[in-house]
């Protein structure tokens, strides 16, 4: 298969020996998601973002269900990242306030007698676009000030999103990783606190938090199929920069139903594929991604995994991917003109390859042996998470409108 085949996959062996992660029952204890979602029901304008159902073309590719958590609507944010941001600053400021073992009422957290005794803070984060984005909403939500670096490829369209929600922006002349080691270096000379969803030694609490938040999309998930009469899904494909929404989802069932949890399936940029090649090297650790991180998926363009999110992937996942960017331009297009009585979704480049991916898996007969491992057929019912939606409005269009990344000829099921 050449190098630009739609799918390149690998199975991970370590998952197979894992009855019960630690890793996971450590970052995700049990009722974590109660708290989590006790907290986002008091953010002004919170509700459920919506499961939308694709039951025709999960016909049409003989899956039983294709089920689409659709957080292109979260909070009028577009994207999911503002669960994660907001629930480890709410953290952030019960510790500060000595009462971190207490739930403090989202009005009480915003009061001007609490503001009083915080004093003035600054949070800062580096981002693709949706972290930061998320950071300084829930930051000037909470009454503080925000910071948020990112790297030179980030549009001036998620630049300008970020401004909007208060923060001041700088620019690193370099890859989002270069963004993340120079926030932290500020940070430290300016007395900021730093709200990253990737951690390194010394901080893990806030990533751990950020990742505790994104559960609350999970457990809507759950309680969403359960009205739909269905238990679990039985797989779960999820995208992945850092792997910290990845490790949140996964580990959220992991910890629901252990052994018995939904096949997962992690899928990354070919350009960014940092997970990838961790378990390709093989020696149990997580390794940098080398390169400048170009792809059209910039919510994806990580080159270095999150220690603490690996440790959960690493146990859990099934069968790691990495795509093209055609495959994520695909599922947007899908997504946008989808089938006669299926829901029309609005998708950015990240949110949309998992949908890509899945469906080259279900139609390349040279990926018979994949859906046979991970048993893909009119039993399944797969959950995807839409994870933004038009956060990019110039980049969209040159896909949906333009035909950008498109579908390479001799991968085209439709001439």
């Amino acid at each position: 298969m050449s190098s630009n085949f739609p799918v390149t996959w690998i199975v991970n062996e370590h998952a197979r020996t894992v009855r019960r992660s630690p890793a996971v029952d450590e970052l995700f204890p049990p009722g974590i998601s109660r708290l989590t979602r006790s907290f986002h029901r008091q953010i002004p304008g919170y509700r459920l973002s919506p499961l939308k159902g694709l039951p025709n073309l999960a016909q049409m590719l003989g899956l039983g269900g294709i089920w689409v958590k659709d957080e292109s609507v979260r909070l009028a944010l577009s994207s999911f990242k503002v669960l994660g941001g907001s629930f480890a600053i709410y953290r952030v400021l019960k510790t500060m306030l000595g009462m971190d073992h207490l739930e403090i009422p989202f009005t009480e957290l915003t009061s001007p007698e609490i503001k009083q005794k915080l004093g003035d803070i600054t949070f800062a984060s580096a981002t693709d676009g949706n972290h930061g984005r998320g950071v300084a909403w829930s930051a000037s939500a909470m009454g503080f000030r925000s910071v948020i670096y990112v790297h030179k490829h980030t549009s001036e369209a998620r630049i300008k999103a970020i401004q909007n929600n208060g923060a001041e922006v700088v620019v690193v002349d370099g890859t989002y990783d270069d963004a993340v080691r120079q926030v932290n270096e500020d940070a430290q000379k300016n007395g900021w606190t730093v709200i990253s969803d990737t951690s390194w030694e010394g901080y893990e609490d806030i990533p751990r938090w950020v990742m505790q938040g994104y559960t609350t999309l999970f457990s809507e998930a759950q309680e969403q199929l359960a009205a739909q009469g269905i238990v679990k899904p039985t797989h779960i494909f999820m995208q992945a920069g850092v792997g910290a929404l990845a490790a949140s989802g996964i580990g959220f069932y992991h910890q629901l139903f252990g052994e018995q949890d939904p096949t997962a399936v992690v899928v990354e940029p070919e350009l960014a594929a940092c997970l990838y090649r961790s378990i390709e090297i093989g020696d149990g650790k997580p390794h940098p991604f080398p390169g400048d991180l170009n792809t059209i998926m910039a919510g994806l363009a990580c080159g270095e995994p999150s220690p603490i999110a690996w440790k959960i992937l690493r146990d859990c996942t099934d069968v790691f991917i990495k795509c093209p960017d055609y495959v994520a331009a695909k599922g947007m297009r899908v997504y946008g003109v989808p089938l006669r009585g299926d829901p029309f979704i609005v998708s950015g480049e990240s949110g949309a390859v998992t949908l890509g991916a899945l469906m080259f898996i279900m139609e390349r007969p040279e990926l018979a042996d994949l859906r046979e491992l991970l048993g893909l057929d009119e039993n399944s019912q797969v959950l995807l998470v839409n994870s933004e939606g038009n956060t990019d409005p110039n980049h969209f269009r040159r896909v949906v409108w333009d035909g950008a990344a498109p579908v390479p000829p001799e991968y085209k099921e439709y001439n």
